[in-house]
């Protein structure tokens, strides 16, 4: 059995988010939790990430979103640990690091991830380009998967409901 965790952007996502529909549809997937909701500190979501990652040793696909994919490519410079994979939906553009005295923000890393992953990128993401998309795709070595004119996939996009990122899972499930 494969495990499913789902990050978080720098929000925790609305009732109607397709992270929330997911877990609606699957009980078994789990949230990682971190103390200061509404805030970015990366130190403070890798060690929520490092807590969930370290409950069991079961193979684990890590369900990120905006900025819960920063998370997961910091994370992933110690290695793989028990990730079989990561789906990274709307990854934001962090080319310099960034703070606004209550968040801070690392840098995207270009490291390859070390297990395999699919990035999920809209054309019309205002958070990030498509082209930068395909960029951080290819020094990520994941597959990537053109959403279209999606915007940021959030509720306001129009993303509760998602039967694509169900598929996308299972993908990464398959050994």
């Amino acid at each position: 059995m494969t495990r499913v965790l789902l990050v978080p952007g720098r929000n925790e996502p609305l009732p109607e988010h397709w992270q929330e529909w997911l877990r609606g549809r699957n009980p078994e997937h789990r949230w990682v939790r971190h103390a200061r909701r509404g805030r970015y500190v990366a130190e403070d979501r890798l060690a929520a990430l490092t807590a969930a990652l370290g409950e069991t040793a079961e193979p684990t696909v890590l369900v990120a979103h905006s900025a819960g994919c920063l998370t997961v490519a910091l994370w992933a410079r110690g290695g793989p640990g028990p990730v079989r994979g990561a789906l990274l939906v709307a990854p934001p553009d962090i080319a310099e690091p960034w703070t606004d005295g209550e968040s801070s923000m690392p840098a995207l890393p270009d490291d390859p991830l070390p297990f395999p992953s699919i990035l999920a990128a809209s054309r019309s993401d205002p958070m990030m380009a498509y082209e930068r998309a395909a960029h951080y795709a290819g020094r990520w070595d994941a597959e990537l998967v053109d959403l279209g004119d999606a915007g940021h996939v959030t509720t306001a996009d129009g993303y509760g409901p998602w039967p694509l990122a169900e598929d996308l899972i299972a993908r990464l499930t398959v050994p």
